[in-house]
């Protein structure tokens, strides 16, 4: 019987974080079934082969592959899934089993919505909320702000023909992703609450992912589905600057006057 939740969880040395991840998902729904499938991206590390080869395949799919990157992984995930709504988690994340039905149940009641994300609480080396914002094409075009952990219907990656598996440097499938998405006009939704809980570690990937930021912008703007936005993204960009710049100057011209007026 095919699930109506596909949890996939990609896994690359974070044998030490697996289990809790897998213990925060939602074990069922009021919509249906919830499947989970483990894909182990060629990890290495032996505890984390011992967590994955302890894995109890009555109740997980578990995906061993040879080294192939973020994209790839998750690919694969979800095309060994069943799920009419799929959820990417990392390894080293958890869910939030009422954010995960809230998104679920705002899917089910409007069809016109493709994606649906949420908050995320911050744990780990930082505490705290991140509050992510309402969608915006504008904000998105200069910059992801929409994590991967979200829940988008599978008709969203197999009209997008999934992640990119040929990123130069791993770390910002997610926002080629929904780029792509925006493009042919899919529609976002904030459910409104936290969605899942999100890692602060030492070692993570995304410090490697930011220290290639301009490698990863121009591969992904040179698409010839993302082409058309390059220019755009630039006169925005140049048009944010300049607007900053211009508040900037006038806010210190007032501060100038004030003090002029108050001798």
């Amino acid at each position: 019987m095919a699930a109506k939740v596909s949890i996939v969880v990609t896994c690359f040395d974070l044998g030490a974080y697996l289990q809790e991840a897998l213990e925060s998902v939602p074990v069922e729904m009021p919509q249906g079934r919830v499947e989970i499938v483990v894909v182990d991206d060629g990890s290495t590390d032996p505890l984390t082969r011992t967590v994955i080869d302890g894995l109890d395949r009555s109740r997980y799919t578990v995906l061993i592959q040879k080294n192939a990157g973020l994209g790839k992984a998750r690919n694969n995930g979800i095309a060994r899934s069943s799920g009419e709504y799929i959820i990417p988690l990392d390894a080293d994340n958890r869910l939030n089993a009422d954010g995960v039905r809230t998104a679920v149940e705002l899917l089910e009641r409007e069809p016109e919505v493709d994606i649906a994300y949420g908050d995320a609480l911050f744990f780990g080396a930082r505490d705290g909320e991140w509050k992510v914002a309402e969608y915006d094409f504008r904000r998105l075009l200069r910059k992801n702000y929409i994590d991967a952990c979200a829940c988008f219907r599978r008709s969203v990656w197999e009209r997008l023909n999934g992640y990119d598996e040929h990123m130069p440097h791993m770390g910002w499938e997610d926002w080629d992703l929904w780029l792509r998405a925006s493009v042919q006009g899919m529609r976002f939704r904030h459910i409104g609450r936290t969605f899942f809980d999100y890692r602060v570690r030492e070692g993570s990937m995304i410090g490697e992912t930011n220290r290639n930021a301009d490698v990863l912008t121009t591969y992904i703007f040179d698409k010839p589905a993302l082409r058309h936005l390059a220019l755009l993204r630039t006169e925005y960009m140049q048009l944010r600057s300049d607007s900053v710049q211009y508040l900037g100057v006038t806010g210190a011209l007032r501060s100038a006057w004030d003090r002029l007026l108050r001798k």
